[in-house]
């Protein structure tokens, strides 16, 4: 019977709501047929929108009906009842119902596809026994996951309704759009305040929120929240992607990978929604801008709804303080966020930290304050000029902060010296720290190769760390990960050298290692690369949010011998 009614009630929605859904998209793009009558849609499609709660409210009851209790509720019908509360509250506002209602089909329609126990299973044989076919490794799934996410966003930003009236946007506009939003970068050669329509921000938004937490943990939280079983591949290419070595680690860590991330986000857009209040805007678009910001910082993104980025509130300790902790938090890995927790919260002294914590702790302060205080004398008597001292403080300390791969800015960049944008252009290219939302070759990568070199210096064999011996193959990992970056990151500088022939060479270097750490600062070329410029850039961003090594094993990697030879150690003079 609650089968039954589940049907019932998505056919109802599908007709009605879908209908709806059609009608808003024709008035709002004026695609009306020539041969309707305008008036008669119009009036009919005002209509419709105070029935699509009460559908909406249909399908909750039916999930209320069919769940075995609350916490089965929660579990597999939240989302209904998510999208019913503010399309209950906006009653009457065809955008939001068309949005949400679009949302909840969407949704209700995969659900349904869910349900279909036997047909699921098949298809989940079917699509098993293509991956076994392809045997494709843990590098190549994240790379077409991530390519799969971006051909969908660029489809969905090219979509009429995401495009401001009177505005159009080309292909490789959209793709690089896509591109830089999912690989959390921030770099864009159209506006988003300006350019796309609420609907077209909100997909930049999800992009950018799929591209920090990565495919794969997405799709697996979802998996464990909905109560369902993850397959033994799915398991092990987890268990590689997110370094953890057994499967309750893994659990632990997805779950609080969502939880972190759902709380500090909150906390910056409620954080956020005052400081824009503050500013002058009212509750609505305070709200909208707060916990858009505070998303794009925590997945250190770099998106801003203003053109000037974050020039505006340069000295608004409230509003650039916050995006600072939200970077930080974003750039420290989840697995320090965890372990600081129970520094603060529980028992657990700093001095029992990990090693892997300590020195992501130690070399985030490091290169933080490093920046600033270059910044701070570099530009003393240069950009930050006119400023009072207390304001230099504070703009220094957030833009060393932002080369974290966050790419956001409250001072013009083309002001600054080129000896500042050089040093900051190293600052990116090391970025954040494993694990984390950020890019680069981490902080773990070059607190690495800086200790190899002392020891080296030293005479040791060993490269050491609070009492604690790195492993050899860490160590050369460490190096390889250097060394292809840098070899990547050289190419494609030689690469835009050729293409964008015309550009001088420093914005050219800054735009491409920008692009390489997922950064999103720029010195003004974006908007006018060439379509090959474009799709060079994209590339990069692609290749420096997966990270340089799973781009070689993804390409490279071939399947393992079955026997092993070990061959007899050869010497070779170095230096």
């Amino acid at each position: 019977m609650s089968q039954l009614l589940h049907k019932f009630s998505f056919l109802i929605e599908f007709f009605y709501n879908g209908t709806f859904i059609l009608l808003h998209s024709l008035i709002e793009n004026d695609k009306i047929p020539k041969t309707w009558n305008v008036e008669y849609v119009n009036n009919f499609h005002d209509k419709m929108i105070y029935g699509v709660p009460f559908i909406i409210f249909l399908t909750v009851l039916s999930n209320i009906i069919d769940a075995k209790n609350i916490e089965d509720f929660i579990r597999k019908y939240s989302f209904s009842f998510l999208v019913f509360i503010p399309i209950l509250i906006t009653w009457g506002d065809s955008e939001f119902t068309f949005l949400l209602s679009s949302a909840h089909l969407l949704s209700t329609i995969l659900s349904l596809y869910d349900d279909d126990s036997s047909s699921s299973e098949k298809k989940a044989f079917q699509f098993a026994d293509i991956l076994k076919r392809l045997r494709l490794s843990s590098p190549q799934i994240v790379l077409f996951s991530f390519g799969g996410v971006i051909l969908f966003g660029t489809f969905l930003l090219m979509l009429p309704f995401s495009i401001q009236e009177g505005k159009t946007i080309s292909f490789i506009d959209a793709l690089f759009t896509a591109t830089s939003a999912t690989c959390v970068t921030g770099l864009s050669t159209v506006s988003l305040g300006n350019d796309f329509t609420l609907f077209g921000q909100l997909v930049v938004l999800l992009l950018i929120q799929i591209g920090g937490l990565s495919i794969m943990t997405l799709y697996s939280s979802m998996a464990i929240f909905l109560g369902k079983a993850m397959r033994m591949n799915e398991r092990i290419i987890m268990q590689d992607f997110l370094d953890v070595s057994s499967l309750e680690e893994l659990f632990v860590m997805i779950v609080n990978i969502v939880k972190y991330t759902f709380i500090i986000e909150l906390w910056g857009g409620v954080v956020l929604t005052i400081a824009f209040t503050f500013e002058g805007f009212d509750f609505g678009q305070s709200l909208y801008y707060g916990f858009f910001h505070s998303i794009s910082a925590f997945c250190n993104a770099g998106f801003a709804l203003f053109d000037n980025s974050l020039e505006n509130y340069a000295t608004n300790p409230l509003i650039h303080g916050t995006i600072s902790v939200l970077i930080i938090l974003g750039g420290l890995g989840f697995l320090v966020l965890k372990e600081l927790k129970e520094v603060v919260v529980g028992n657990k002294t700093i001095v029992r930290l990990t090693m892997h914590s300590k020195i992501v702790c130690i070399t985030t302060i490091i290169l933080t304050f490093g920046g600033a205080i270059f910044i701070f004398f570099g530009e003393f008597l240069g950009a930050l000029d006119n400023y009072t001292l207390w304001e230099k403080v504070q703009l220094s300390v957030f833009q060393s902060i932002t080369l974290r791969t966050a790419g956001f800015n409250t001072i013009p960049l083309n002001d600054l010296n080129s000896y500042t944008i050089y040093l900051m252009s190293l600052f990116m290219f090391i970025g954040g720290s494993p694990g984390s939302t950020a890019g680069g070759v981490k902080t773990t990568t070059l607190a690495i190769l800086a200790q190899s070199i002392i020891s080296t210096l030293k005479g040791s064999k060993t490269v050491n760390f609070f009492d604690r011996s790195i492993s050899g193959p860490r160590v050369v990992r460490a190096t390889a990960l250097m060394f292809i970056s840098i070899i990547i990151t050289s190419f494609f500088i030689f690469v835009m050298m050729n293409i964008e022939s015309n550009q001088a060479f420093l914005p050219l270097f800054f735009e491409v290692v920008s692009a390489s750490a997922t950064v999103g600062l720029s010195l003004g070329l974006t908007p006018y690369l060439t379509v090959m410029g474009k799709i060079a850039i994209s590339i990069l961003m692609l290749i420096g949010r997966i990270g340089p090594l799973t781009l070689i094993l993804a390409i490279g990697e071939r399947q393992k011998s079955k026997g092993r030879s070990d061959f007899p150690e050869g010497r070779i003079l170095i230096g």
